[in-house]
């Protein structure tokens, strides 16, 4: 693993583009504080990359279990952290919406750790059953295996549909996998075990029983702390609503269809992010109260639906 060139990073250029043409009120403040951090660390890192990269002979022999906090937070240069924030850009502005800011705090946090913790086990088992004890000294540094966990978690909570993956149309339930996949071949320096154990912890949330786990350790505050006056549900029919909140009464479910991408404006995150790295190189910029939001440009009959469903939801 080769220390960041000190030169012009044009990555970082384009990702603080892309951040300010979403807009910084746009963004919910998890999120941007995830961003923001990552961008410092990268800037001002505490500690050289082999100093802070994940493998099991520095952590599980030589017992530098530090690496497990800071290997997440590192990027190798500043292409690494471009293409890592802006998939936490989008995951995060969906995910914390509808988490609420403090639940998606602990779930970073948890995966942050965890995601380590379980890459750590696979090189071990890997280099066990291959009897290759150079595995262990495989260093995996970034943030892409939190990020493979939360589009498990996307995935979850907006099933249905299918995404683009090297052109070919993948059902979206089994998008991380294809990306996997594709991300291996296409780029082999990557880190597979890393990736596959993102997906894993995503799945012990969403299948397993991680979710109740933390909630017992999270001890009093629901999902959905963030934003305590309003929650989405999801049926099988693909209609959603809202679900008040009623501290002295029972929960009360409107039966209102709702399209949730309106957020994204219906679009993939593939398309979103597409979409913003095109505007980002070539619009001039946007006012802060510029429509619509997230910085999107919307086709005349995006735009007319996206204020039918705003009318609709004030009244």
């Amino acid at each position: 693993m080769q220390r960041r060139s000190r030169g012009i990073n044009i990555g970082l250029l384009l990702l603080l583009s892309q951040i300010f043409h979403v807009g910084i009120d746009n963004i919910p403040p998890v999120t941007l504080a995830t961003l923001a951090l990552n961008i410092w660390l990268f800037l001002n890192p505490l500690k050289p990359l082999l100093s802070a990269c994940l493998s099991v002979e520095k952590c599980y022999q030589q017992k530098d279990w530090q690496r497990l906090l800071l290997s997440p937070l590192h990027h190798a240069d500043d292409w690494h952290l471009y293409f890592n924030m802006a998939s936490m850009l989008w995951k995060g502005i969906k995910l914390e919406r509808r988490l609420g800011s403090k639940w998606f705090a602990y779930i970073i946090a948890t995966f942050s750790v965890l995601t380590g913790v379980v890459y750590l086990l696979l090189e071990f088992a890997l280099a066990e059953f291959m009897n290759e004890p150079n595995l262990k000294r495989n260093c995996a540094v970034g943030f892409s295996g939190v990020l493979f966990a939360l589009k498990v978690l996307n995935n979850h909570y907006c099933p249905g549909g299918f995404v683009s993956v090297l052109g070919c149309p993948v059902p979206s339930r089994f998008a991380c996998w294809a990306e996997l996949l594709a991300i291996h071949f296409l780029s082999p320096g990557t880190s597979f075990a890393g990736h596959l154990a993102g997906i894993l912890v995503g799945l012990m949330y969403t299948c397993g029983p991680l979710k109740k786990i933390m909630k017992t350790c999270a001890g009093i505050f629901p999902s959905n702390t963030g934003y305590p006056r309003q929650q989405y549900y999801f049926n099988n029919t693909g209609y959603s609503g809202y679900q008040g909140y009623f501290p002295y009464s029972g929960p009360e479910y409107y039966d209102v269809p709702r399209n949730y991408d309106m957020y994204t404006a219906g679009l993939s995150e593939e398309e979103q992010l597409e979409r913003a790295l095109r505007a980002s190189l070539s619009d001039p910029g946007t006012g802060r109260n510029s429509p619509p939001p997230y910085g999107f440009r919307l086709s005349p009959e995006e735009e007319m639906r996206r204020r039918r469903l705003h009318r609709f939801d004030s009244q």
